[in-house]
């Protein structure tokens, strides 16, 4: 039964992430996001991953996305519809340069492996040392804490980018 929900959770969420990039308007564009971090919380809990699973739906799909309708809201992005470019060379390159990453994260994991963590650590061992919620946070502040860091002034940038765009001119 765990493959047959695996796939499920799988399609749905690509077909969600497909249905983001192409949607019309800002709001479908939402509500396939919702979808998409739904159906990776699915994933999460096959995997016996709950924390994470919990996460993904209490932050992103219930905070982050509220965040996103705010503004959505704000801007007032619904009316007076333009063609942009979510279409044509847009979406080839878009799709161009997904293949890309997903092949580098794919030769990453099949060099070292998907269960091997910090120094060759048993992921088991972590959980059973730190706990669920210690082992991601001892790794996330301590070995990839630079990478967290920029994550973050890149999706203020992002944000701050992404209004100055839409903002209207009075």
């Amino acid at each position: 039964m765990a493959p047959v929900l695996f796939y499920m959770f799988a399609g749905l969420a690509i077909g969600g992430a497909i249905g983001v990039v192409m949607a019309k308007s800002p709001i479908g564009s939402l509500l396939f996001m919702v979808t998409t971090l739904g159906a990776m919380a699915g994933t999460f809990v096959l995997l016996e991953a709950h924390f994470l699973a919990a996460i993904q739906i209490i932050v992103y799909a219930g905070a982050i996305m509220v965040l996103f309708l705010f503004v959505i809201m704000l801007l007032n992005l619904g009316h007076d519809y333009q063609k942009d470019l979510k279409g044509g060379a847009f979406a080839v390159m878009s799709f161009g340069v997904t293949g890309v990453i997903a092949g580098f994260l794919a030769q990453e994991l099949g060099t070292t492996g998907i269960q091997d963590g910090p120094g060759g650590a048993s992921i088991d061992a972590l959980i059973a040392e730190h706990g669920a919620v210690g082992a991601i946070a001892t790794e996330l502040y301590t070995t990839y804490v630079v990478p967290f860091e920029i994550t973050g002034i890149l999706l203020l940038v992002a944000i701050v980018g992404a209004l100055v765009l839409a903002k209207k001119e009075v």
